[in-house]
């Protein structure tokens, strides 16, 4: 049980805990501090460390991370759909005029459930 109370152990299940709770708050940024604690494990696991050094690592490693790495990640994660394939769902399609549509006129279109109201 004393091999639970290691460091390295403890900033490892933080980071799983981060890793965790990023699917729960996506935002990209806990994926960072699980990345960052699990820096100070490994260093923790061959450097005997106070505290407050580990605390300082994984806020640098933590911030250093995030400023180099986490546009690249996002790029690759969060792929945008192409404009082809955006108009592919709209274009062809019919929808319900609700009110009268005329020229300068505003009117409203139902559209797959839901109401457009525009010019």
């Amino acid at each position: 049980m004393e091999s639970f109370y290691n460091a390295a152990v403890i900033w490892f299940i933080a980071g799983f805990i981060f890793l965790l709770l990023e699917f729960v708050i996506p935002g990209l940024i806990l994926f960072f501090f699980a990345v960052g604690a699990w820096i100070v494990a490994i260093i923790s696991l061959f450097i005997d460390l106070s505290i407050n050094s580990q605390l300082l690592i994984f806020l640098a490693a933590t911030i250093i991370t995030i400023i180099f790495f986490r546009s690249r990640v996002k790029k690759i994660l969060w792929v945008k759909k192409h404009s082809s394939e955006i108009e592919d769902e709209f274009v062809g399609k019919s929808g319900k005029a609700e009110t009268y549509i005329g020229p300068g006129l505003n009117g409203k279109v139902d559209f797959k459930g839901t109401l457009i109201i525009g010019k």
